[in-house]
């Protein structure tokens, strides 16, 4: 596989010289400071490949250029939004750059409660809380109809965390799920979050999908043209929230997705870490069934605290957790073997060590909640020893 590396830009307290130095072989970025749904200015998208050659690696993978609240809800400037999405592609391409992810999430992105919780060991990690998330819907926000979507068990639970709870982090639990994309400025306050829930009335789970599908219909010709794999990533947690639907959490899902748009340029990108907190997504079988549709990877590793879903969950150790890592790369190992032997341009699939905990150092850089230097290295290091030992001649994976 391809190593790669997420950096935020001049401003990430990780550099990509750091990254150099634990073994990545190039970058993934994105122009986090362009408002979504504007066009990437070519002179940015330049400067920024510029920036990433000064620290000795190229800008290899786009993470994310993010689709508009107006595309996923149809309304506003959302055929402009697309066109200058697909504008976007065209000028990425002419940049070199190949792989764009993209996730289809409604008003928020990945959700935590927790972006420092103490692991065992004194470690950093981030954490999804589902009573402190309930707490929060039925007693900060207070969305309008939210206690029907909770039995009574967990309305009773969330009452007693709520009272328990200091103003401190209360004010730090709506902080946390109201950030907004990665490195980006957004993020939303109690009534702007509220404003954003009201545009998604009348949206289901069907009528997203079709919003999903309606997108995809128009950009990936586009991405075609221009040579662009793009890859849709999972939900993040991979169940609904706040009332919104999620439409891209399980095997079912993208299958529906690559199956209505059935393109080569189509994909997944496939995050270990956000199916893997779904305890029904056996996630080996789910590389093998979509293997050549596959065009990014995350991996990184939960542990769930509960067998139901929706579930508490804490980001583990890249080898810990509930997901078999050895086995996830031994299919894509095997999907690798067979794109060469096919000849496949694509044939290297580039990967990311995603999220980490923060260790040593770590703990007094204050760098991007889950972006670690330390904690990154560490995973890389360990995902690569488990890709070098099945790609030995002895295993055939090679």
């Amino acid at each position: 596989m391809r190593h790669t590396w997420r950096w935020f830009g001049p401003v990430d307290r990780v550099s990509v010289q750091d990254a150099d130095q634990a073994g990545a072989h190039g970058i993934v970025s994105a122009l986090h400071h362009i408002p979504t749904g504007d066009v990437w200015p070519s002179d940015e998208i330049t400067k920024r490949q510029e920036q990433v050659r000064v620290g000795g690696l190229e800008w290899e993978v786009v993470e994310s250029v993010p689709v508009s609240e107006s595309i996923k809800t149809q309304t506003g400037p959302w055929r402009e939004h697309i066109s200058n999405w697909q504008e976007t592609l065209r000028r990425l391409s002419a940049a070199g750059i190949r792989t764009v992810c993209y996730n289809f999430m409604p008003v928020l992105d990945w959700t935590r409660t927790d972006l420092r919780w103490t692991a065992r060991h004194g470690a950093k990690a981030m954490r999804f809380d589902r009573i402190d998330f309930v707490a929060f819907d039925l007693h900060l926000l207070q969305r309008a109809g939210a206690a029907e979507d909770y039995d009574a068990e967990t309305r009773e639970q969330a009452q007693r965390r709520f009272r328990e709870m200091t103003d401190e982090r209360k004010l730090g639990l709506s902080r946390n799920i109201g950030a907004g994309l990665p490195g980006s400025s957004d993020g939303y306050s109690l009534p702007q979050l509220r404003e954003h829930l009201q545009s998604y009335a009348g949206i289901d789970r069907e009528k997203l999908q079709r919003h999903l599908i309606d997108f995809l219909t128009e950009v990936t010709p586009v991405a075609e043209q221009v040579g662009i794999n793009i890859g849709a990533h999972p939900d993040d947690p991979p169940w609904a929230l706040l009332g919104l639907p999620r439409i891209l959490s399980s095997a079912e899902d993208y299958a529906h997705m690559l199956r209505e748009v059935d393109s080569p340029a189509n994909g997944v990108t496939f995050c270990t870490g956000s199916l893997g907190a779904r305890a029904a997504n056996d996630l080996p079988a789910m590389v093998r069934q979509f293997a050549p549709r596959i065009h990014f990877v995350h991996l990184r590793n939960v542990r769930r605290e509960e067998p139901e879903t929706p579930c508490s969950f804490f980001e583990d150790e890249h080898l810990e957790g509930d997901t078999d890592m050895v086995a996830v790369i031994a299919e894509l190992l095997t999907e690798e073997k067979r794109r060469r032997a096919a000849g496949r341009a694509d044939h290297q699939i580039p990967m990311r060590p995603d999220h980490g905990q923060e260790i040593l150092d770590d703990l007094t850089r204050s760098a991007q909640p889950g972006y670690p230097a330390i904690g990154r290295l560490k995973g890389l290091a360990e995902l690569r020893g488990i890709e070098r030992a099945l790609s030995h001649a002895t295993y055939g994976l090679s």
